[in-house]
């Protein structure tokens, strides 16, 4: 490993305040993180991090090495970016997060098709229904399903509209009576899409009324297409995106519950951290992600 990429690693464990967290973030092992550490102390011949069994912290030698060579690091980042843009090169690597089952469904053929035309950008997926940090978790774009954003430091910018609808099972409805109106959902299990075990709000709307149901039932999954198979396994009825419940929906072993009452909208987005510019690479993989997912929702596919 070069120097750069030493001191690199020493900013991230330093901001981290842990090998392991720092290793996460850089995709290295928690063993190679350590040896790069102590190889750059034995260079400058002092120690620059504390080593507890609870949290690692700065030493004064650290502290002072960090504030120096920080700026450095970042003048070089955005150096090599501002370079690249201007020669219009998309080469380097893209921390993406995106939610589990629109990665599933959506990403493979994306990164395949996107790789052909740009095989020197390296793109790297993390699957996760937790709304994360993107700025505290150093990704470069996080794509979400989501209402309007309440972290104000981001960049977002819309895609396009995503539909949502209530639906059950054929065998549910015909044991438990399907509701004819949104507070007929009170004396139904509902399957709740939250973490941290929660009760989901559902807000349902058509003209000239709105209601509010608690979707109060047995389960709360924060996956959407785990509450898509405890639907058609006749358990409760779930508030879905159209695109998990398609195939469920044509195939019958899912209906669609209350048809003429309608959600809250909701959009497929892309979130970026407060860039200065956004870094050539990555607008050139949103473009690339937007257009294949208009064309392919629109060309059929769900919305």
């Amino acid at each position: 490993m070069g120097e750069v990429e030493a001191i690199r690693t020493f900013l991230t464990v330093a901001d981290q305040s842990s090998f392991s967290a720092a290793a996460r973030l850089l995709g290295m092992t928690p063993a190679s993180v350590t040896r790069t550490i102590s190889a750059l102390e034995e260079q400058l011949g002092v120690q620059l991090l504390l080593r507890t069994t609870r949290k690692v912290s700065l030493t004064s030698a650290g502290a002072a090495y960090a504030a120096r060579v920080a700026p450095l690091v970042e003048g070089l980042a955005r150096a090599t970016e501002e370079t690249r843009d201007l020669q219009k090169v998309t080469a380097g690597s893209i921390r993406v997060s995106a939610p589990m089952s629109l990665g599933m469904k959506v990403l493979p053929t994306v990164l395949s098709q996107f790789s052909i035309i740009h095989p020197r950008t390296s793109v790297a997926i993390e699957l996760s229904d937790r709304f994360v940090d993107i700025v505290e978790e150093n990704y470069d774009l996080a794509i979400r399903i989501s209402g309007p954003p309440t972290d104000k430091s981001t960049i977002w910018r819309k895609i396009r509209p995503v539909a949502r609808l209530l639906v059950a099972s054929p065998s549910f409805l015909a044991q438990n009576g399907t509701p004819k109106l949104p507070e007929d959902l009170a004396t139904l299990e509902c399957l709740s899409y939250h973490d941290q075990s929660k009760t989901e709000t559902w807000e349902l709307s058509r003209p000239g009324q709105t209601r509010t149901v608690d979707a109060r039932g047995r389960f709360s999954i924060n996956n959407g297409d785990f509450l898509c198979r405890l639907a058609v396994a006749g358990e409760g009825i779930a508030l879905l995106p159209r695109f998990i419940v398609e195939d469920e929906l044509r195939a019958g072993t899912l209906v669609e519950v209350l048809p003429g009452w309608t959600t809250p909208e909701i959009w497929l987005t892309l979130y970026y951290p407060p860039y200065a510019q956004l870094p050539l690479r990555v607008a050139t993989f949103s473009d690339f992600f937007e257009a294949f997912v208009k064309e392919s929702w629109d060309g059929g596919q769900p919305s």
